[in-house]
C-alpha cells in the first residue's frame, strides 16, 4: 500500500463520517446522546464490529 492510498483512505474517512451531521446534525446529536449513555462493554463491541466489518469489506473488494 502507498502512502497516497492511505491518504485517499483517511479522507473518503472524513467524507463520509461528515455525511450524517450535514444532512441531519439533530440525528447526530440524538445518536450521540444514546452513546453516552452506553456502558464500555457495549461500545468496546460495537467498536469491534466495526472494525471486523470494514476488514472483511476491504477483503472483499481487494
Amino acid at each position: 500500500m502507498e502512502w497516497q492510498d492511505f491518504w485517499a483512505a483517511t479522507a473518503l474517512l472524513l467524507v463520509f463520517e461528515g455525511i450524517l451531521p450535514f444532512l441531519n446534525p439533530a440525528a447526530m446529536r440524538r445518536m450521540l446522546q444514546v452513546m453516552v449513555q452506553m456502558d464500555d462493554r457495549t461500545l468496546r463491541y460495537s467498536g469491534l464490529a466495526s472494525m471486523v466489518a470494514g476488514v472483511v469489506f476491504l477483503y472483499l473488494i481487494n
